[in-house]
């Protein structure tokens, strides 16, 4: 479907090829299979967290990078979290922040043996890097400090200061890592110019304009909620029925909201998506991306009905988890249920729990909800940070088609709210639609190729936002 096809529009112009075994890979290629073998990972349940493989990456990182962490300013925040400080000559710009994580998130259980090669071996072959982490978001961080370690040597200074942020818990909602590294830059700059996170990327094969790259900078994203329903009924015998059921009763509740989904719309960013995207495709689709004053209520309907499109033009709802019972012949007195919820930007969380209770229209079921970061709001598409990026990506990629997009899912941005409206979503390395799917999925792995031209991209992402 034509729509399905605009949601997976997201990563950079490739064509992957094979290197022998015997070859030397690039340096930068070995240093991020090197950051893969050091297994950080952020497991909800924090006691599960090894942290050592922490102190082993921050180590890691100073003995591979020496000249960027003697040159530059080092800041450990929350232990394992680090910030590092390129003085700008020209203390009245304000600086801008460069985010990502070292992070990774678990293997499901039971899936190892279903790798092509094991998740944490770093392996090179068949022209990708595989393992955990490489395209989530270690590529990120090796490829930004190559893209230092190379302005350095070449006597690159910045005109304004640049703070590059290497979070150690995103995967986990960035509480001790993303938080403290916003509280100390808000203490420390007051505001920041813009930041570029991570999110957007770009994308070779997209279904419109299959001969360009199109390079996906990310102006939103959805915010994050989890609902908690419960529900309590009359327990027993189950060799004895009871008419009040909690299991029942939950069920039923769950089963409307998943029946019932909030109404689409079609708003920003995505209409920009749509716009930028039909100035290059022909014939009545291109029309109606670029006409939308006419086409709106067409395109949301189409968007609507489609799996993939429809979480681009929707608050989506998804029932998680489910727990209730002790025993199979024993009544359960309680249930409880785990809804998640991504929303739109501007749909608030409170207004979220009226409209759950609104649908579910059952008093005896309780609607509570943990702690969440408001979603950041949309940024400017014409704002310097912006065009700095776009400017950065057509220096490497010339062709490329650069258009705002939205990430429906979420990153550390949401901390960074006070201190910049000038959000930006963008990995500097490169993916074919295939593999946009093994991102915290099996096979997770990134062409040789893609990471060499990522250092290219950060060189040019520091370039373009050190003036």
């Amino acid at each position: 479907m034509v729509i399905k096809r605009i949601l997976l529009v997201g990563a950079l112009c490739w064509m992957p090829f094979s290197v022998a075994q015997t070859e030397e890979p690039p340096e930068a290629v070995e240093h991020l299979a090197q950051a893969i073998r050091i297994p950080t990972v952020s497991f909800q349940d924090q006691t599960q967290i090894d942290s050592q493989a922490f102190r082993d990456f921050r180590q890691f990182m100073q003995n591979t990078y020496p000249e960027v962490f003697s040159q530059l300013q080092v800041k450990s925040i929350a232990e394992h979290s680090v910030l590092l400080t390129w003085k700008g000559r020209d203390s009245s710009l304000k600086p801008v922040l460069f985010d990502a994580h070292y992070d990774v998130v678990p293997i499901e259980r039971g899936t190892e043996s279903e790798w092509s090669h094991p998740p944490f071996a770093g392996i090179i072959d068949e022209g990708y890097l595989w393992g955990r982490g490489a395209l989530d978001d270690k590529v990120t961080v090796i490829t930004t400090l190559e893209a230092i370690a190379e302005l350095l040597k070449s006597g690159f200074q910045p005109e304004r200061t640049l703070v590059f942020s290497f979070a150690h818990d995103e995967e986990i909602g960035g509480e001790q890592g993303a938080t403290n590294i916003a509280r100390y830059l808000k203490d420390r700059y007051g505001s920041l110019e813009f930041m570029v996170g991570e999110g957007g990327v770009v994308l070779s094969d997209n279904p419109f304009v299959p001969e360009l790259p199109v390079a996906m900078v990310g102006l939103a994203e959805k915010t994050y909620v989890t609902l908690t329903l419960s529900a309590k009924g009359e327990g027993g015998h189950s060799s004895t029925p009871v008419d009040d059921n909690a299991i029942v009763r939950l069920a039923k509740a769950v089963t409307v909201l998943h029946e019932n989904p909030f109404d689409p719309n079609l708003a920003p960013p995505v209409t920009d998506m749509l716009a930028t995207l039909g100035e290059h495709v022909g014939g009545v689709q291109g029309f109606l991306m670029r006409n939308q004053w006419l086409s709106s209520p067409l395109l949301t309907w189409t968007m609507s009905r489609d799996r993939v499109s429809n979480a681009l033009v929707r608050s989506t709802t998804a029932v998680t988890m489910f727990n209730a019972g002790i025993k199979e012949n024993v009544i359960s007195q309680k249930a409880e249920a785990k809804v998640n919820f991504r929303l739109l930007p501007g749909v608030s969380p409170e207004a979220l729990i009226e409209d759950v209770k609104d649908i579910i229209d059952d008093p005896a079921i309780t609607v509570t909800s943990g702690h969440w970061i408001p979603g950041p709001p949309v940024s400017d598409a014409d704002g310097v940070g912006f065009q700095r990026v776009a400017s950065a990506i057509q220096k490497v990629l010339p062709s490329a088609v650069v258009t705002p997009s939205m990430l429906t899912a979420t990153t550390d941005t949401a901390h960074y709210v006070g201190l910049t409206k000038n959000i930006y979503r963008f990995h500097p390395y490169t993916l074919p639609m295939e593999d946009v799917g093994k991102v915290h999925g099996t096979d997770e792995r990134i062409a040789i190729d893609s990471v060499e031209t990522a250092v290219d991209l950060s060189v040019e992402l520091i370039k373009q936002a050190a003036f």
